[in-house]
């Protein structure tokens, strides 16, 4: 009997599964909390871990060569880096949709995990969230067996964030990249702003001037400079998340179409993000011919490689401030 051809899936699926997971790391997992704690003051996390974590748990986290921020939050970490809520979320297993819950308590925190936003005006409770959180997760450690290790905190978190990103389709996976692409922004500009909420940043660039930098459609992220007192477009970035070469030539001809647009509303450069990986520029260019610069999506996500160092250099000029 004849069998038919072997057709196993093909790759793009999982490739654009890790543009996710790179922005991942720099909000959601390990590389977000080392780089909070190069930030935070380490007197100020030790005194609060004393306070937060119980004695029985540092000495089972120490058993285990595992740093006690590792699995438990204090208020200095969050401050410097507010999407870790997702890191601790992650860690104890929770959903967002059940984390933050209308009952639940959590939902202030909401926009430090998914904007980074944490306004001094209107601090959430962290105290409360770091107390509430020490319990349930003593409660996961004490619960482990064999008892928690290194591991075992790297590969928890991924259990639910690959469910997480699992349940989205094309245009979610679009989304999430264009936040990761606003977040990237987000810490490009740290030290220069004046107001931000989830959705809009305002810096005051090194010549005095302010400039607005929103996360909106049609672009995904405009860079808008005060001019007189009026707002004049400058930049239109386009993100397109997702991997399948086949549908490159769609991504690039959606990113035209948004170009075309903004060029209509007076923008003066429109760059687009995409996944350049096995495509030729010049293929790119020739879906969008109104695109100047071409950055590869999972380099900027992952703040890492040639194409993130360029936009960082394109981006402290269109906004005006120092390279990052």
């Amino acid at each position: 009997m004849s069998r038919g051809p072997i057709k196993p899936p093909g790759s793009s699926r999982q490739v654009g599964f890790h543009q996710l997971l790179v922005a991942a790391r720099k909000s959601l997992l390990l590389d977000a909390l080392e780089e909070a704690l190069r930030v935070a003051d380490p007197n100020i996390v030790k005194i609060q871990l004393s306070t937060y974590v119980p004695a029985d748990l540092q000495r089972m986290l120490a058993a285990g060569g595992i740093r006690d921020e590792h699995v438990f939050p204090v208020p200095a970490l969050l401050e410097a880096k507010p999407t870790l809520v997702g890191y601790y979320r992650l860690l104890l297993g929770v959903p967002q949709k059940t984390f933050y819950k209308a009952d639940s308590g959590m939902g202030q925190f909401k926009s430090m995990e998914t904007r980074g936003l944490l306004k001094p005006a209107n601090r959430p409770d962290l105290e409360g969230f770091c107390v509430a959180m020490a319990h349930s997760l003593a409660e996961l450690v004490r619960r482990m067996a064999p008892p928690i290790s290194k591991r075992d905190g790297l590969e928890l978190p991924l259990l639910t964030l690959g469910s997480q990103l699992q349940g989205g389709n094309n245009n979610a996976i679009g989304k999430r990249a264009a936040v990761g692409g606003f977040l990237a922004v987000a810490e490009l500009v740290e030290g220069h702003v004046t107001s931000q909420d989830g959705r809009k940043i305002t810096i005051q660039n090194a010549a005095g001037q302010r400039v607005v930098i929103a996360l909106a459609n049609d672009p995904d992220i405009r860079i808008q400079e005060d001019f007189e007192g009026r707002l004049r477009n400058k930049v239109a970035i386009e993100i397109k998340g997702g991997s399948d070469v086949s549908n490159a030539h769609n991504r690039a001809g959606e990113a035209e179409k948004s170009h075309q647009k903004a060029k209509k509303d007076g923008f003066r450069d429109y760059w687009t993000m995409i996944s350049k990986a096995g495509l030729s520029v010049a293929k790119l260019r020739s879906e969008s011919p109104t695109t100047n610069d071409w950055f590869d999506v999972a380099q900027v996500l992952g703040r890492e490689g040639e194409d993130w160092d360029q936009f960082k250099s394109r981006f402290a000029d269109a906004a005006g401030i120092p390279v990052k």
